[in-house]
């Protein structure tokens, strides 16, 4: 059933219900409050706030969940996806201290703040900004979770990487260990708030293996290695970023 989140008597903006894939998006950009406002639809009716830039990245052939998938097997996966040719001699060294065989999971965070407050602060950031989010339009998803956001919408702005079920996957391992919240989902670009972001830089460098494996453009075309990547884009950061070319 699709529920019309106009009729939840929530004050929404004016907005579409759409449903192929199911979601309600506003038809004008998103102000600095607007994912604020939305967020009281996920406990009348279970959707799910984001912000999109754009719609033409949603496919409903894609549209699916993750309760099939296990994110440490799915995580292990990608990592060897993403290990370099055995006879490229220095290339271990972006992925140093890790070899080519995964990790494993880095502990969780220690939350220092509510997770939806963290998400409300990077919603009015990213209202406002003019450059990956600009004209951004609220939108309200059906999903258990935050994580879900990408699979129920069929998201394939990293379909030159992965798919969006196991991208969610991922999500719900981390809102579990890191309180993240999908904020904002661009053409191939994704933003998320954190509440519990690593403290030292050993934590940051196991996270970092983990964003590695789900966005590797992030480090291959960020930064000259993993450390690098984990001191400047994880350590303390209350916001995640991802890319995919």
């Amino acid at each position: 059933m699709v529920i019309n989140p106009n009729a939840l008597g929530l004050g929404l903006p004016p907005g579409t219900l759409r449903v192929q894939p199911s979601y309600w998006y506003a038809d004008e950009p998103a102000r600095p409050d607007t994912w604020s406002r939305l967020l009281p639809a996920r406990e009348a009716a279970g959707l799910q706030p984001v912000l999109l830039t754009e719609r033409q990245h949603l496919f409903v052939d894609q549209v699916a969940d993750a309760d099939d998938l296990d994110p440490v097997a799915t995580l292990t996966d990608l990592w060897a996806y993403v290990q370099p040719e055995e006879e490229d001699d220095d290339a271990h060294l972006e992925t140093a201290p890790f070899t080519r065989t995964w990790p494993g999971l880095a502990a969780p965070g220690e939350q220092d703040g509510d997770p939806d407050e963290r998400a409300a602060l990077l919603a009015l950031e990213l209202a406002q900004d003019d450059k990956y989010f600009k004209g951004s339009r609220a939108a309200l998803v059906p999903a258990r979770c935050s994580a879900d956001i990408p699979a129920a919408l069929g998201w394939s702005g990293a379909c030159n990487h992965t798919d969006a079920v196991a991208l969610s996957t991922v999500l719900r391992s981390w809102e579990d260990r890191f309180g993240i919240r999908v904020v904002g989902l661009g053409a191939d670009v994704m933003s998320l708030s954190v509440a519990a972001p690593p403290r030292t830089m050993e934590h940051a460098l196991a996270v970092a293996a983990e964003h590695h494996a789900f966005c590797p453009d992030n480090v291959w075309q960020g930064t000259e290695s993993l450390a690098e990547y984990a001191a400047e884009a994880v350590l303390g950061q209350r916001e995640w970023w991802f890319w995919w070319d």
